[in-house]
């Protein structure tokens, strides 16, 4: 049974193959035309043949109807040459011809079978109307024509009447146009083979021709199933498969870029969390090796142990919060939130430290903003963009923060008169760890993780974040919010 099934799949999967599908259409685009061609040609032959044959017959029949009415056989019936041009004629054409008279009686019949009976008939009472009709019989291969046998009389005014004397049928063999049709017929068929060994000649090479760059695409591509090559992949051939080419390597470079990031970032959480316990194994030993230690010296190497220690627990609950950003959004808890409120409150959380440095704060709001967002996530948001404000500014300096919002968006500037990032880093200060200076850095403290829990809490939120600075004058960081969260669809 798994057999079959096997079986069945991997028919299935033929049937999705391109290059079958290539060779179908080039072998039935190329033959199809052949054959409704042939079938058309042939079919015009018949019909073209049938008319002149009709028309040939019919011309000898006027002629003899004409004689027929000359030499008086309707009233005599008998006439040596009449008879010799009847027997001609039906020779000629391998048919049979009746003389009909006024009372539907066969007064001559080239078989000599049917004299003197009489026949009725829709063709021979047509004839008796005037009408001369044809009939084409393909089923048993012959021309049926009724034609009446008209003589035009004197009248007594010395005008014309036309008088219908009689009917003759007569009936024509078609053989020799079907004997002719059937050779035709044969030689279209030759033809059509020929022309089918040809075209799936041709559509085999074409199929495979055409599908050569897609196997070299997929070779390039299989390359990297072992791990990321330098190489990238180049299949020029087609438009179509240098567009493939370039998505792929566009994607093989953000994969690389994503790998460097990942190593950089193992590299620098290893960094991070190994100073402060290298720092506090430090302190830790020089309080072991030394007998006696004074207190004031204990107390102060104690404390430089807590604040590495709450370094430490800083830096891990900042990754942990990054973590859970990574995360998908349904992990977000969306509820109707007041952000100008949101806003005050965090401003009132972080202005004793801003007092520190004399730094002030300033709150702008355009208008009232009630957002669908998840409170906590934005909160951390405004947190870190005005904490880095305060961090990175100068003593006596200002960060104003701006709220506005229109009718799909609301809009959070935060505007500070610090240091300042310069042009080349600008790009770089959203990654894990980034430090524009990071001598500095160091002595502001932090673990360069706030700016990429932002960004990672805005896109859960499907907004956007940019930054404008002009070094030595201050940032301004732009985070634009829709006021509806719509979750993605699956």
């Amino acid at each position: 049974m798994s057999r079959i099934l096997t079986w069945i799949k991997d028919r299935v999967k033929l049937l999705r193959s391109m290059r079958l599908w290539l060779f179908v259409m080039t072998f039935a685009i190329g033959l199809l035309p052949c054959i409704m061609l042939s079938h058309v040609l042939l079919s015009s032959y018949e019909r073209k043949a049938i008319d002149i044959r009709t028309a040939d017959v019919t011309n000898q029949l006027h002629i003899i109807s004409d004689h027929l009415i000359t030499h008086k056989y309707m009233q005599v019936n008998s006439s040596e040459s009449i008879d010799a041009e009847l027997s001609q004629l039906s020779n000629l054409y391998n048919g049979r011809i009746l003389i009909i008279d006024q009372d539907l009686r066969i007064i001559k019949d080239t078989y000599g079978i049917s004299q003197n009976k009489i026949i009725v008939s829709q063709e021979v009472i047509r004839a008796f109307r005037g009408e001369t009709v044809s009939n084409y019989d393909d089923q048993d291969g012959y021309i049926e024509i009724s034609m009446p046998i008209i003589e035009n009389v004197v009248t007594d005014d010395n005008g014309s009447q036309s008088v219908i004397r009689g009917v003759m049928l007569t009936s024509v063999s078609s053989d020799t146009i079907i004997n002719t049709q059937d050779s035709l017929r044969d030689i279209s068929r030759l033809v059509n083979y020929l022309v089918a060994v040809a075209l799936f000649v041709i559509a085999v090479s074409a199929s495979a021709i055409v599908t050569i760059p897609l196997k070299r695409l997929v070779l390039s591509i299989s390359d990297v199933k072992e791990g990321y090559t330098s190489n990238p992949v180049m299949v020029r051939d087609y438009l179509e498969t240098e567009n493939i080419s370039d998505a792929f390597n566009s994607v093989l470079a953000r994969l690389k870029l994503l790998d460097d990031s990942r190593q950089e970032f193992v590299a620098n959480v290893s960094h991070e969390l190994k100073t402060p316990m290298t720092s506090m194994k430090v302190l830790a030993d020089s309080l072991l090796v030394q007998d006696e230690v004074p207190a004031e010296l204990y107390k102060e190497f104690m404390g430089d142990i807590t604040r590495e220690i709450d370094r430490e627990n800083q830096i891990i609950s900042d990754l942990l919060s990054l973590v859970k950003m990574d995360k998908t959004s349904s992990d977000l808890y969306i509820s109707q939130v007041d952000i100008n409120a949101l806003i005050e409150l965090v401003l009132k959380r972080l202005r004793p430290i801003a007092r520190k440095k004399n730094i002030e704060l300033e709150f702008v709001s355009m208008r009232q903003v009630d957002a669908m967002v998840d409170e906590v996530k934005i909160s951390q948001v405004i947190t870190n963009l005005v904490e880095n404000a305060i961090k990175y500014n100068n003593d006596n300096g200002s960060v104003r923060v701006t709220l506005d919002a229109d009718h799909q968006f609301f809009t959070l500037e935060v505007e500070d008169t610090g240091m300042g990032i310069p042009e080349d880093s600008r790009e770089q200060i959203f990654e894990r760890f980034y430090r524009v200076d990071k001598s500095h850095s160091r002595e502001i403290g932090g673990t360069g993780l706030g700016l990429a829990i932002t960004k990672s809490a805005v896109l859960m939120h499907r907004g956007t974040i940019s930054v404008d600075s002009v070094e030595g004058e201050g940032s301004t960081f732009t985070v634009k919010i829709p006021l509806v969260y719509i979750p993605q669809s699956n």
